[in-house]
């Protein structure tokens, strides 16, 4: 039996231009490619960290 994993639905809202570059990287790693892309992700311990890390740069919302 396989338990349904929560989901996230993470929207890029502002361009990481200008941003550190460890914090592109977190965006390139949740799937983001360009403003307003948005991507659903299992809801992990590794995702919620990068989205923490970007907080200022993505919107998110259970999916």
């Amino acid at each position: 039996m396989s338990e349904a994993k929560a989901k996230i639905k993470v929207t890029l809202i502002k361009s990481p231009i200008g941003t550190i570059e460890k914090h592109r990287a977190c965006v390139r790693g949740l799937g983001l490619r360009r403003l307003n892309s948005s991507a659903v992700l299992e809801d992990t311990p590794a995702v919620r960290g990068m989205i923490n890390r970007v907080n200022y740069l993505v919107k998110f919302e259970a999916a």
